[in-house]
């Protein structure tokens, strides 16, 4: 009995490593594998530069990379004084997908919830503004339908106070 306890738990590692392995990665950008439409070789995962946060990853057989952004440093104000804008993208192989509804929902560190709608700003870019105003791990959920299924996304956004 312990052996075959022993084996399950090792399968279960093994299972489990590639999953977080893939979870470190950095996006390589638009000059990399998704300008070529190579999605099979692109890295997934999170990064941060110059204010902006990215995040790529698959849903499905769709490439998705959402970016975070502060309003105020792109000159920029929402008419309810939101301060975030989160915006995404949806590829299929070397196509960008250009027609999509969506959902988006962020977790705030002490629970607070909001959602919005993915506003289509055309070109394949969809977006939504969202008040960002606590230090700490953010959830982001996104849920979307495309003309070949629903996907889902999630992912953490790491917000500090400037």
């Amino acid at each position: 009995m312990k052996s075959i306890v022993t084996v399950m738990c090792a399968a279960v590692i093994f299972w489990i490593t590639p999953a977080f392995a893939t979870d470190s990665h950095q996006h390589t950008g638009s000059a990399g594998p998704a300008a070529t439409g190579e999605h099979s070789s692109m890295s997934h995962g999170s990064a941060s530069a110059d204010g902006k946060f990215v995040h790529s990853a698959m849903a499905d057989d769709v490439h998705t990379e959402f970016q975070i952004m502060d309003l105020a440093s792109m000159n920029m104000k929402d008419p309810d004084g939101k301060t975030h804008h989160i915006m995404a993208t949806f590829m299929r192989g070397d196509e960008k997908i250009e027609k999509a509804a969506g959902k988006v929902k962020i977790i705030a560190p002490s629970g607070k919830e909001q959602i919005a709608d993915l506003k289509d700003y055309g070109g394949g870019n969809f977006a939504a503004n969202f008040t960002i105003d606590e230090a700490g791990k953010w959830g982001v959920i996104c849920l979307f339908k495309e003309d070949k299924g629903k996907h889902t996304v999630k992912f953490w956004y790491e917000h500090h106070q400037m």
